[in-house]
């Protein structure tokens, strides 16, 4: 079978510079090559060519994410006045949705996400029957499977023994066709029990899978690790929850060392959020080769401030961009992350000229780090060979401008295609526009 060859007035392959009138060339569903069009085309004699207008950008990864909250959207709707209130506005809606369709949810959100140009995320899974719907849907990445509410007394009881048991159960239908990579997140810090957190690192480890944790959200966060107090702790007593740090008045020490010495940080493991990270915190987080990532418009929702994102950029500190879920998000269009991200770290003091580009490589190539997808066969966030050959269109025309910047400026709402798989085995995701075909090329 010949090559199908996708070529536009411009190509983003994130892993090289821009390429004006660029092409990738493609088969079984990875790249072979990317360079000029000219070039590829006779290259691969007798290829099929798609010729779409507009921008061809690697795909994007959305690195944090809920998509079975798709249909709560009614919590995202307004702003709060903290995270505590939002929790509790979330679990209002949550805990009544009995008989909730969480598969059919996550189904809509992974469209979305698609018609934005997403084309892998890091998707956090409650209810199980979500699990292998972005896959399904054409999605890659890796579904989380989210532990939350054990003590170490209801862990070693019953708990354990059903992670256990669900994650060999996944293991084999996420296998096979129409399945997907499946990791485990430790909720956080305050929402499951010290002895449950260190095992689940261990856990993790046995099964060989990734881990995401959702980390320094709220700015009460480091109270209730270090002392055990603070609306957080109120909250979690709230709830019902007899836990260690709650009898024992703290650990001393913030989130992010607290989670280290249980040995839940790696490079086997991402962070979302990140948003009261201290120097001290983002260091050892460099060191354990740890990537966060941020989610601006989220954190907007739930009245906290954005991310140190100068901080980390200057650093040198992974990041990815996640958009979380319309549970706390006006919508699943990763670029309008960006473009905030872009607002915030420019009004944090960052004035290096390569903060588009950055930033953009976070949304693809960073958001693959974050997921252990950035090598080997079939590695996403990049067009290069070998790679997935996925990919989104956007309608634009940046003319003069930086591509980065266009994008950033002009890309939220104007995808036009996204297409994963990349030839005949592969799928185009609700075009905007239509790409014109030619044969024998």
């Amino acid at each position: 079978m010949g090559a199908v060859i996708h070529s536009a007035p411009l190509l983003l392959p994130i892993s090289r510079p821009p390429i004006r009138d660029g092409a990738v060339a493609v088969r079984a569903g990875r790249v072979l090559a990317v360079g000029h069009r000219r070039e590829i085309l006779t290259g691969h004699p007798g290829g099929q060519e798609l010729r779409w207008p507009g921008m061809i950008v690697a795909g994007l990864v959305n690195a944090h994410t809920h998509l079975q909250f798709t249909r709560m959207a009614q919590v995202g709707a307004r702003v709060y006045d903290s995270f505590e209130e939002w929790s509790n506005a979330f679990d209002a809606v949550y805990f009544s949705s009995g008989g909730a369709d969480w598969a059919a949810s996550a189904r809509e959100g992974a469209l979305l996400s698609l018609r934005h140009g997403t084309t892998a995320v890091a998707d956090v899974v409650t209810d199980i029957e979500a699990m292998p719907v972005p896959n399904q849907t054409g999605l890659g990445g890796i579904s989380y499977l989210e532990v939350l509410g054990d003590t170490d007394a209801s862990w070693a009881e019953t708990g354990r023994d059903h992670l256990t048991s669900t994650v060999r159960e996944l293991s084999g239908t996420m296998d096979a066709p129409g399945g997907g990579m499946i990791g485990i997140s430790p909720h956080a810090p305050y929402t499951l029990d010290t002895g449950v957190l260190a095992d689940l690192g261990v856990l993790a480890r046995r099964f060989g899978l990734r881990q995401h944790i959702h980390l320094l959200e709220s700015v009460h966060e480091r109270e209730y690790t270090v002392s055990g107090t603070g609306p957080i702790a109120r909250l979690v007593r709230d709830l019902g929850f007899d836990f260690e740090i709650l009898r024992a008045g703290g650990t001393g020490h913030g989130p992010v060392a607290f989670l280290d010495a249980l040995g839940l940080l790696g490079p086997n493991c991402h962070v979302a959020h990140g948003v009261h990270l201290d120097a001290e915190e983002r260091a050892l987080l460099r060191e354990r080769g740890v990537s966060v990532a941020l989610c601006p418009r989220s954190n907007r929702t739930l009245g906290l401030d954005g991310p140190p994102v100068a901080a980390l950029l200057e650093e040198g500190g992974p990041i990815a961009v996640g958009t979380d879920s319309l549970a706390s998000s006006p919508s699943l269009d990763l670029l309008e992350d960006v473009r905030v991200l872009q607002a915030l770290a420019r009004e944090q003091g960052y004035r290096a000229a390569d903060l588009p580009r950055r930033l953009v490589e976070a949304a693809t190539a960073g958001g693959a780090r974050a997921l252990g997808l950035s090598d080997g066969p079939g590695r996403i966030g990049v067009l290069e060979p070998g790679a997935r050959c996925d990919f989104a269109v956007f309608a634009l025309d940046p003319g003069e401008r930086d591509p980065y910047q266009a994008l950033i400026e002009d890309g939220p709402g104007r995808c036009a295609a996204t297409v994963t798989g990349g030839d005949q085995a592969g799928r185009v995701h609700l075009p905007k526009s239509t790409p014109e075909t030619r044969h024998g090329c």
